[in-house]
């Protein structure tokens, strides 16, 4: 379990109330009665009712209370109306603010418990990747563009099939409930065509006709398509960026297809393209898949992340503290959140010799 530690914008918050009780009552004192500072004090149940619990909200309007009469008694403002004023007005600001600290916490814990139930429906939907199958490691990464958001339209899936091992990472068109919707399905006919399926392109079919079914207008899903085999991988692009391999000796190549195939959902537009290309992946490479949020990320300057250059990261011997290298470097490119959600799934090709992986069904 994850600890959330104070930030300190947070803590700067925590204690702003505080703060401007202070700095009102000290220049109360040093202007004297005939400025008028005294209903200021108001403000430190008034920040605290933005910022915190309905119990600190009440203790510093308590607080507040005890000043607002410490300072009229030194000013002498219980002689005329102006003391008895201060007071209301800190009361009426205090109750104002605990009302609001109430209704606040009442939200946060509705979200809380949306945001709770969307990391179920995440786990369902984007289920861990199976960690070994054959002769193949996997592992995945999931970088989302909102910060509190778990779950969106990019997906990926590895199935181990009687056919071999195939592998789908995808891109929905568009953002929410919607999105996600769509990558269910996708998800859901992969997993059920990657079993059933012999040919790599019936399944592609099977993903187009369901998409399309799907979908509606002209959004679309980009994907590409994987069968590992014996000292290669079978691919079929659906408008989807290049895989990145990386060669034994750390070159690194992307391998495009002679022609792409439309996205997903629009195959009734054309035909053209839906033919399977195949690329050499032998022992000891590594096959990065991704969505456009990770080459589509921008920094500062508005320049693309180099995910061709940044190929030496994932020499570390551990695939999964090696794609999260890669990870957290993108994100310091970025500078700042993702404009997009950004997805990677890394197989690592070893030989059956070393006897450490374990076929899975």
């Amino acid at each position: 379990m994850t600890v959330e530690r104070p930030t300190p914008r947070s803590a700067v918050l925590a204690w702003m109330p505080v703060a401007v009780m202070s700095v009102v009552a000290a220049a109360d004192v040093v202007a004297g009665a005939g400025v008028g500072f005294l209903p200021l004090v108001s403000l430190g149940p008034a920040f605290s009712g933005l910022v915190g619990g309905w119990r600190r909200t009440a203790v510093i309007g308590a607080v507040a209370l005890l000043l607002s009469i410490g300072l009229g008694l030194y000013d002498g403002l219980f002689e005329e109306r102006r003391g008895f004023t201060a007071m209301v007005s800190v009361a009426g600001v205090t109750g104002v603010g605990i009302a609001a600290a109430v209704m606040r916490s009442r939200r946060e814990a509705e979200l809380a418990s949306v945001r709770s139930i969307a990391e179920v429906a995440q786990r369902v939907l984007l289920r861990p990747v199976p960690r070994t199958a054959g002769a193949l490691r996997a592992t995945v990464s999931y970088t989302s563009a909102v910060a509190e958001a778990r779950i969106g339209g990019d997906l990926y899936e590895v199935v181990a099939s009687p056919h071999g091992i195939r592998v789908i990472v995808g891109d929905v068109q568009g953002k929410g409930l919607g999105a996600v919707e769509t990558a269910a399905v996708v998800l859901g006919v992969f997993r059920e065509a990657a079993h059933d399926e012999p040919d790599l392109m019936v399944v592609g079919e099977r993903l187009e006709r369901s998409v399309a079914r799907e979908l509606e207008g002209e959004k679309f899903v980009t994907a590409v398509l994987a069968e590992i085999g014996h000292d290669e991988a079978v691919l079929l692009n659906y408008g989807h960026p290049a895989p990145m391999v990386v060669r034994q000796d750390g070159t690194v190549d992307f391998p495009e297809p002679p022609s792409y195939a439309l996205p997903l959902g629009l195959g009734a537009y054309s035909n053209e393209g839906r033919k399977p290309y195949r690329v050499g992946f032998t022992p000891g490479e590594q096959l990065l898949l991704y969505t456009d949020g990770v080459t589509e990320a921008r920094d500062a300057g508005g320049s693309f992340y180099p995910l061709g250059d940044r190929a030496d990261l994932l020499k570390e011997p551990d695939a999964d503290r090696a794609l999260e290298s890669l990870r957290e470097d993108l994100v310091r490119h970025a500078a700042g959140p993702l404009h997009d959600d950004a997805a990677m799934l890394l197989l690592r090709y070893h030989d059956h010799a070393e006897g450490d992986s374990v076929p899975i069904g």
